[in-house]
């Protein structure tokens, strides 16, 4: 659970990231100072620290999509096909798989008499 002196660090580091605002421990301390919070001074830093080189902007929009934009993305590409022929889609390949799992499902099933018409 986020305690107050993390969500204080937090808000002041969003509202510098939507004033498109360099996002350093001196700014949010300021931030901070002129809303009146009082946090251990090691928050400020730990949270420049770990939002450095980060769009923020991007990990606000992306928060819903579980791997991220660029990975997500790069996933989701398919290879463009050679010039003598088709690559394989990746979802024909998980079908497959998933196909073969269950046929294998099925076999065990059988085996020990648990098959659905007997």
């Amino acid at each position: 659970m986020a305690t107050k002196d993390e969500l204080a660090c937090v808000y002041a580091a969003l509202i510098l990231a939507d004033d498109q605002v360099a996002v350093t421990a001196e700014k949010i301390s300021t931030i901070l100072k002129a809303a009146n919070v009082t946090v251990e001074p090691f928050w400020p830093t730990l949270f420049a620290r770990a939002l450095d080189g980060l769009n923020i902007k991007d990990l606000v929009s992306n928060v819903g999509s579980g791997a991220g934009a660029a990975p997500a993305a790069a996933v989701g590409a398919a290879p463009a096909p050679a010039a003598g022929g088709a690559a394989p889609a990746p979802k024909a390949e998980a079908k497959k798989e998933e196909e073969k799992k269950k046929a294998e499902s099925e076999e065990s099933d059988e085996d020990m008499g648990f098959g659905l018409f007997d």
